[in-house]
């Protein structure tokens, strides 16, 4: 007899399969994480120092427009690793 944890798995398996990944595929995909990984780092260092600055400066609100900016920023190039490493994923 199969345990919950063994038919969940099965049921998980028939409704959306596990995609072999090539070796070509994982290292492209490694690629892409680090190459986003450092544009997100570089965006970071830049408005970092930028908000330092508003902050020595008291400008509050140009300090809060520039921690949205990160936050988009980080969001925008998150999605578009993801949009690219589901292309590697698909073999595009």
């Amino acid at each position: 007899m199969k345990t919950a944890y063994e038919l969940a798995m099965e049921r998980l398996a028939r409704s959306s399969p596990s995609i072999k990944l090539s070796a070509r595929q994982k290292q492209a995909l490694a690629e892409l994480d680090a190459r986003y990984a450092a544009k997100i780092a570089e965006r970071e260092l830049l408005l970092k120092g930028e908000m330092a600055k508003a902050a020595e400066q008291g400008d509050f609100e140009a300090l809060e427009q520039l921690e949205k900016q990160l936050v988009s920023d980080r969001k925008s190039l998150q999605a578009e690793l993801e949009e690219k490493k589901e292309q590697i994923r698909q073999g595009k």
